[in-house]
């Protein structure tokens, strides 16, 4: 089964390999359900969201649902894990530049991931095991081991929209890509308020796509030094493109990928 529908401003495909019939076509409208509601409490571009209405004072964050709350947590331990280099409120910061779709709260760099990675719960739950889910370029995936071939995961080219700049080979693996080539300099350094530039492209790949997601964005914020701070962390491993068309990566990403040049 395969659907792909616009969504978060992107395009969210689901691809199910399983089986004929092992899995009820309904699990994609569950799927599809909850991106909807993911939309309708996180969306930074609507008035009636949560996250919109917590930002600005509207909501008290005990008064939030379940998953705002969640997320809020979980962006709060990855706040001290990466010293402050992803912060949600980096839109309140005072030198913040204004920006279409910016709020003062805004957690658009780890609730995809995190949403994606319940939406592969749902799958497995209806009892799929093999299949890709891509939410404009951080993807989930699940292949059982004794399938011959995994499934090849494209990192975008930052400048030639025809090309990837590495495959990576996975199974039971996220992949997390934040760049510039897409929206521009829209990730900001939460310490500063100004935009992150010292790297084109960041990508992670571990075993969770919420934490893949806010770690790729923490390492378009840290640059360079970024790439030891994710070598430190246990089951993520990172590839970066620079300005000037380097590729580097953490010594465990050769493991699932050989990267290409991005010249």
């Amino acid at each position: 089964m395969q659907r792909a529908e616009p969504c978060w401003g992107t395009v969210v495909s689901v691809d199910v390999r399983d089986a004929d019939h092992a899995v009820d076509e309904r699990a994609l409208d569950d799927v599809y359900a909850w991106f909807d509601r993911v939309d309708l409490l996180f969306s930074t571009w609507r008035d009636d969201s949560e996250i919109v209405r917590l930002g600005h004072g509207g909501l008290a964050r005990h008064d939030a649902s379940d998953e705002v709350r969640t997320v809020l947590a979980l962006s709060d331990r990855v706040r001290e894990e990466t010293g402050g280099a992803f912060d949600v409120r980096a839109g309140a910061h005072p030198d913040a530049p204004p920006a279409p779709g910016r709020a003062p709260l805004d957690p658009s760099g780890i609730v995809k991931g995190w949403a994606v990675q319940r939406a592969g719960e749902l799958l497995e739950r209806a009892g799929a095991h093999d299949f890709c889910i891509n939410a404009g370029g951080d993807v989930l995936t699940r292949r059982p081991r004794d399938e011959a071939t995994p499934w090849r995961v494209g990192i975008q080219h930052p400048w030639e929209r025809d090309k990837v700049a590495a495959v990576v080979d996975a199974y039971d693996l996220a992949v997390a890509t934040s760049g510039r080539y897409e929206r521009g300099d829209h990730v900001l350094d939460p310490r500063t308020g100004h935009p992150a530039t010292a790297l084109a492209s960041a990508t992670v790949v571990g075993p969770d796509l919420a934490l893949a997601d806010a770690y790729a964005t923490a390492v378009m914020v840290m640059g360079r030094a970024g790439l030891e701070w994710i070598a430190r962390r246990g089951g993520y491993e990172a590839m970066a493109i620079t300005n000037d068309a380097r590729v580097l990566s953490t010594p465990g990403f050769a493991r699932f990928t050989t990267p290409r040049t991005a010249s």
